[in-house]
């Protein structure tokens, strides 16, 4: 991208982020004015404020390039506002997990985004959307849903790791395991107690392979239920993903699909899409394929553990 091809909408949430990611930021945009870009700074006040600017920058003639600078839901939101919109989007990853960030390959060094932005090497980004509600990354049902409503319940500004230490601890002992029914592109292919997994990327939490076979431009979603009654075979669930032999047990269903049904009868189901609170089952999920144009690092691979915690901790 040159400096005549526009100017750059510079999305920025300013309650993300620990110090560190917040400075990269910073440094990003010193780095275009430098070069001399028109860089346009706007500081989201909400979630939806993100996609309304985002949305405002995708119909705009004189805009070039957005970037997101925030976590998880700040980069749903600018992805939802510039869904079928030709105008590429750059991550500045800034939350605790960064998800999408991670998968499509970004570290916690400045250099990256640098050369990313300088090397213009897009991919095709597939959107899901879950009772119309867009989500990049992975929808959860049960357990994790359970999590992060109470991690969401507690929240003040910004997150790190160490704030999900007792909600999962508190969801670990006192967790029920309802019974939920999954259809997958018309067909029921499951019906009982387990967590359930939909999504669009390989690595979950902590880098966690849940969706082991994930590809974010593939057209399809990604679908892994863990047949699960009791914490002592949540705990069996848990070591065989940290091994990645998960996918291939016997008391877990992996599928990919473009349209998927998850219902239950309980009323106590709680439910997440990248990180926040998700829509209230019975929820119906699409792929929108090639939804946004990405910058990505050329040839990299999805983030590991160590980056993962050096950015969440800053």
């Amino acid at each position: 991208m040159k400096p005549d091809d526009g100017y750059i909408a510079y999305i920025v949430n300013p309650k993300s982020g620990a110090t560190s990611s917040k400075l990269t930021g910073r440094q990003f945009e010193q780095y275009l004015v430098q070069k001399g870009f028109e860089v346009r700074v706007s500081l989201t006040a909400s979630l939806e404020d993100a996609c309304e600017l985002a949305t405002d920058a995708a119909v705009d003639y004189d805009c070039g390039l957005v970037v997101a600078v925030g976590g998880d839901g700040t980069v749903r939101e600018v992805a939802h506002g510039l869904e079928g919109s030709d105008k590429p989007l750059l991550i500045v990853p800034c939350g605790t997990e960064n998800l999408l960030a991670n998968e499509l390959g970004f570290d916690e060094k400045l250099k990256t985004i640098i050369t990313t932005f300088e090397a213009g090497y897009i991919r095709p980004l597939d959107l899901g959307s879950a009772n119309g509600k867009c989500f990049t990354s992975i929808a959860g049902f049960g357990f994790d849903g359970e999590v992060v409503k109470q991690v969401s319940q507690q929240r003040e500004g910004h997150i790190d790791y160490f704030d999900y230490f007792w909600p999962i601890w508190r969801t670990f002992w006192n967790y029920k395991f309802g019974a939920m029914k999954v259809e997958v592109d018309g067909e029921e292919i499951f019906d009982g107690r387990g967590l359930v997994f939909v999504g669009n990327i390989s690595r979950y939490a902590m880098g966690l392979q849940v969706l082991h076979y994930a590809d974010f431009g593939d057209g399809l979603l990604d679908v892994c239920i863990y047949k699960c009654a009791s914490q002592v075979h949540l705990v069996k669930h848990s070591v065989m993903t940290v091994l990645k032999q998960h996918a291939y047990s016997s008391d877990v269903i992996y599928r990919q699909g473009e349209n998927i049904s998850v219902s239950s009868e309980a009323s106590d189901i709680e439910t997440e899409i990248d990180g926040d609170p998700g829509p209230a089952l019975p929820m119906q999920i699409e792929v929108i394929p090639q939804a946004v144009n990405c910058l990505v690092p050329e040839g990299a691979k999805p983030a590991g553990i160590r980056t993962r915690i050096i950015r969440a901790i800053g």
